[in-house]
């Protein structure tokens, strides 16, 4: 069976573009919120929803992917076993 590695990666570019888009909108949020013509408390109520939507964005992201990394893994797994079997049912006396 062949074998081939697929690079998941993103690139440069797309890596500086998202955290770019990041900064500008948290930039953009917080300018709003202080140019906002409102009370403090208004403010401050407005400030800590985002802070905790951000904060709430990157768990939600990490988790996402842990679990998308840890079923790769039990796939990879899984495959190796299927693949170890077949092998063996193919060639019962070891001969390769």
């Amino acid at each position: 069976m062949s074998h081939t590695l697929i690079d998941h990666s993103n690139s440069r570019a797309f890596h500086s573009m998202a955290w770019i888009a990041f900064v500008l909108a948290c930039g953009g949020t917080l300018a709003g919120i202080i140019l906002l013509a409102a009370p403090p408390a208004t403010k401050g109520f407005l400030a800590m929803g985002f802070v905790f939507t951000v904060s709430a964005c990157f768990t939600l992201a990490k988790v996402v992917r842990d679990r998308h990394e840890s079923e790769r893994l039990y796939n990879k797994v899984e495959r190796a076993k299927t693949e170890r079997f077949l092998s063996e049912t193919e060639n019962p006396a070891g001969d390769y």
